[in-house]
């Protein structure tokens, strides 16, 4: 397990991400217009997967406004935003925001990609959600950057993960 805190009080993790150098697990998630998508649906293109637990708390929000802002000025660069939201509320969401630069995806179904990349919280209030994560991988699957929030109610270090792509 991984232990990361939300307001200070210890919750866990199934386990660590992925190694980096390693090639990300595959996942089968659903798209906004409920098709499935995979790990090899992305093969060619650099990825961000910006992964949370729901769009509808505050700091959720602020990085998939974030990222949707950087993802203009990256080249051959997908940002998939990953949570277990419906895909009808992330689209929503995204609509009323203007969000067009990045693509939801949700792990609703059976929560294939939590338990692959270890994000799906054991315990605590928000048991069964993902946590927050960054991945970024190479146009061939490969991991160059991770980061695993450890206080659930903060961003991520988008600089970190923008840097390994310049």
């Amino acid at each position: 397990m991984a232990t990361v805190s939300l307001k200070g009080n210890a919750i866990n993790t199934k386990g660590e991400l992925p190694s980096v150098g390693t090639h990300a697990p595959d996942f089968e998630l659903a798209a906004s217009d409920l098709s499935n998508k995979t790990l090899s649906d992305y093969k060619g293109s650099r990825v961000i997967m910006n992964i949370f637990h729901s769009i509808d708390t505050g700091t959720c929000a602020a990085s998939v406004r974030q990222f949707n802002q950087e993802a203009s000025e990256l080249e051959n660069t997908k940002i998939l935003c990953i949570s277990k939201d419906l895909p009808f509320a992330m689209s929503r969401f995204c609509g009323a925001e203007g969000i067009d630069n990045v693509e939801t995806l949700s792990d609703f179904r059976d929560g294939n990609f939590g338990e692959a990349y270890n994000l799906t919280y054991v315990d605590g209030p928000i048991r069964g959600l993902l946590a927050r994560a960054i991945v970024v991988l190479d146009e061939n699957g490969k991991i160059l950057h991770t980061e695993q929030v450890q206080e659930v109610v903060e961003e991520p270090n988008y600089q970190a993960a923008l840097e390994v792509l310049s």
